[in-house]
């Protein structure tokens, strides 16, 4: 039975406390196999069924529809709750809610948003993208009254396992934005995946062999590639660079959880450290009590910046690129401090547990290989001088799929 002909029943509430409570389940027992699964490298078809099963999904989704009605704020603090489990299912839970939630702030047509969102919820829809600005390759070409999209990308989001997409295509010199289900015949997924890191982000190369898409397919209409977007339709940069932030700071805090609980169950006391336990070591009490306080300051700023984008992103319509830019600044300057936490935390966990615990067997350096792969997505030291210039020059960063 294929992905998109099953449809699945929230087995959990779908309230604020039981999602909140349902994900530190579910992240927890993610935490127990996370070694398995990197080992391994697998599309994580049967975790996105635990996600789809648990209604995190459709989180932000209105009550009315049979959504968690919450708010970005509290989603994206779902996302560092799994990724403290398996750091490529939070990408893949935040991703999912970026590319679902755009179909609201595109789409002209309201209806036709809140009918898509409906179904979204009602088959449990997982959203991924095929969207890389970097790597163009797909063109629509007119076919009868519809049209067939052909080209590969490179680099995907939930390629396997995605039941709907948003992409991008050359049209008559134009683009072309829609969103299209993946189980139309001529999409293919190739098992290509193979970096060392985020190794079941399900991130590798998409094609299109004549695939077909219908206008009412379209997010929005062909566009010139040099017209600007309508202010709201661009949130989803500033979103999914939260996404970033929250996935690489719950990695860096399920690292320094496996350290500590290695540090009780096996670390041994160094023998000129006078104590009898390793957790009664001061140097690795220093450095926990580090870590820690570098890991709250992070995640008090992701939820600040996070704050900052949801009442942007409330005002709708009337949002103003200032307002947009001035809150995409808070997000820019979170992703700063959380790729330099992150990595900083996720390599140097080694020094609370010892030499053995480098052994293959445990794969604790798959907290550092997941955040440093993910941190070169777009690099970090223009998000740096995006915030340096609106700080110190007033200007706002330049909107793209980057900023």
């Amino acid at each position: 039975m294929s992905k998109s002909n099953v449809v699945f029943a929230a087995s959990h509430g779908t309230g604020r406390d039981a999602l909140f409570s349902t994900a530190t389940e579910i992240s927890a027992d993610f935490a127990k196999r996370a070694a398995e699964l990197d080992r391994e490298g697998l599309p994580p078809l049967k975790e996105i069924i635990r996600l789809k099963n648990s209604g995190l999904l459709n989180a932000l989704h209105a009550p009315q529809i049979g959504g968690g009605g919450l708010n970005w704020v509290d989603a994206l603090r779902l996302v560092r709750i799994i990724s403290r489990g398996e750091s490529s299912l939070g990408q893949l839970l935040g991703y999912h809610f970026v590319n679902s939630q755009y179909i609201y702030w595109a789409l002209d047509d309201t209806a036709r948003a809140h009918a898509l969102g409906a179904e979204t919820v009602a088959k449990n829809y997982y959203w991924g993208a095929a969207v890389n600005p970097r790597d163009p390759g797909l063109e629509l070409t007119r076919r009868g009254s519809a049209y067939v999209l052909n080209g590969r990308k490179s680099f995907s989001t939930a390629a396997h396992i995605s039941d709907y997409i948003n992409a991008n295509a050359a049209l008559d010199g134009k683009v072309a934005s829609f969103a299209v289900p993946t189980n139309r015949p001529g999409y293919v997924a190739n098992d290509d995946w193979d970096n060392i890191g985020q190794r079941l982000s399900d991130s590798g190369t998409v094609e299109f062999r004549d695939f077909p898409v219908y206008e009412e397919d379209f997010i929005a209409p062909p566009s010139e590639p040099d017209a600007p977007p309508a202010v709201l339709s661009t949130f989803n940069t500033p979103l999914i660079q939260l996404v970033f932030v929250n996935f690489y700071l719950g990695t860096a805090e399920g690292a320094l959880e496996a350290a500590l609980d290695y540090v009780r169950k096996t670390t041994r006391p160094w023998i000129t450290s006078g104590v009898e336990k390793a957790s009664d070591d001061p140097y690795i009490l220093e450095r926990v009590g580090e870590f820690t306080a570098a890991l709250k300051a992070s995640a008090a700023l992701a939820d600040s910046a996070a704050e900052a984008v949801q009442a942007a992103l409330s005002r709708g319509k009337d949002v103003t690129a200032l307002e947009r830019g001035e809150a995409a600044a808070e997000a820019y300057a979170a992703k700063v401090h959380a790729t330099n936490v992150s990595l900083d935390i996720t390599s140097r966990v080694f020094e609370l547990t010892g030499a053995r615990s480098t052994a293959s067997s445990y794969r604790f350096d798959r907290f550092w290989r997941n955040v440093r792969t993910h941190t070169l997505h777009d690099p970090v030291f223009y998000k740096a001088k995006e915030v340096g210039e609106f700080v110190l020059n007033g200007k706002i960063p330049t909107v793209s799929l980057y900023s």
